[in-house]
């Protein structure tokens, strides 16, 4: 849809899908652009992307010495409103409602410097969802968890065993000690000559209390839920009807039916019936623009658009 079509990096916002949950409570983050929110018509984003597919790219890198920033705000809920709540409140499909988990400002994103040489700053960067600071702690969220694994498997793979020691991703302010070693690309002294076995009578680096994960508590119940009734229409039909402007509505319904117009009618229809589930009128203006898109397409084309009896139909003489 247009509102993701940002005109840039810059006049981006931000917003963590993933639920964090700290020690005595579960947030939710947010990153706002302090330069106000622009978008792209999907005609402009279509030039841009044959004439200069790294526009975005190249737009930020000019804006050094404009230090454009980003306020950082977090939501918070405790465990217990967590559980009562209307909805999983770790579904990363759904939002917080802003009237009832005001957003708090913690901090500010500003960059003041473009990397010297991109390879070495950008391309081996690896960021990682399970590096956290004490306090913050993953949520159940089950994207997160699989992220967990998933991030720092990949950048092994990618980057190599110690990817923890190339400059742009390794801690600056400290000496890290502990037990891992060896393994190719290796970039420090591999810690000299320390055992690398727990306990030992030498260096002995021992745990820290204060970085271990804090107890939780879990539900008695564990099964397969069926989330397929769970409400997936409220939230969005507050963003249609209450959010977007009429222009911004009017244009969506056209960038949407454009999308669809090369599926088969039956497919239309179905994704229809979601639409005029979130909004009755949202469901009636795609449609509109679809019956338009078909009639034009049977004018000017030989191929057959398939309803979906018929091809089911034909699905089972194959």
């Amino acid at each position: 849809k247009e509102k993701d079509l940002k005109i840039n990096f810059i006049h981006l916002r931000w917003v963590s899908k993933q639920k964090m949950g700290c020690v005595s409570e579960v947030s939710s983050l947010s990153i706002q652009t302090d330069q106000g929110i622009k978008n792209l018509t999907v005609e402009e984003a279509d030039r841009l992307a044959a004439s200069n597919p790294d526009y975005a790219i190249g737009d930020l890198f000019n804006a050094n010495g404009n230090f454009p920033s980003w306020s950082f705000f977090i939501q918070v809920m405790t465990f217990e409103q967590a559980e009562k709540f209307r909805f999983n409140p770790f579904d990363l499909t759904k939002v917080w409602s802003h009237k009832e988990y005001p957003l708090i400002p913690v901090g500010k994103l500003v960059l003041n410097r473009n990397p010297t040489n991109y390879f070495a700053v950008v391309e081996q960067l690896a960021f990682d969802p399970s590096n956290m600071p004490p306090g913050v702690e993953a949520s159940p969220d089950k994207m997160l968890q699989g992220r967990l694994f998933s991030y720092p498997d990949t950048h092994r793979h990618r980057l190599g065993a110690n990817y923890l020691q190339i400059p742009v991703n390794c801690p600056y302010k400290t000496r890290v000690s502990n037990y891992q070693r060896d393994g190719p690309m290796c970039m420090s002294d591999n810690q000299g000559g320390a055992p690398n076995y727990f306990p030992n009578s030498f260096s002995n680096p021992d745990c820290q209390p204060c970085f271990l994960e804090s107890k939780f508590k879990v539900s008695p119940d564990v099964t397969r839920y069926n989330s397929a009734n769970d409400d997936n229409y409220t939230q969005a039909g507050t963003f249609y009807s209450e959010v977007l402007s009429e222009e911004e509505r009017r244009r969506l319904c056209q960038n949407l039916a454009g999308a669809l117009k090369g599926a088969q009618v039956f497919i239309q229809e179905r994704m229809v019936q979601h639409l005029m589930a979130i909004h009755p009128d949202y469901g009636k203006q795609v449609q509109s623009l679809l019956t338009k898109h078909n009639a034009e397409a049977q004018k000017n084309s030989n191929v057959y658009v398939y309803t979906r009896p018929t091809a089911i139909n034909a699905s089972a003489k194959m």
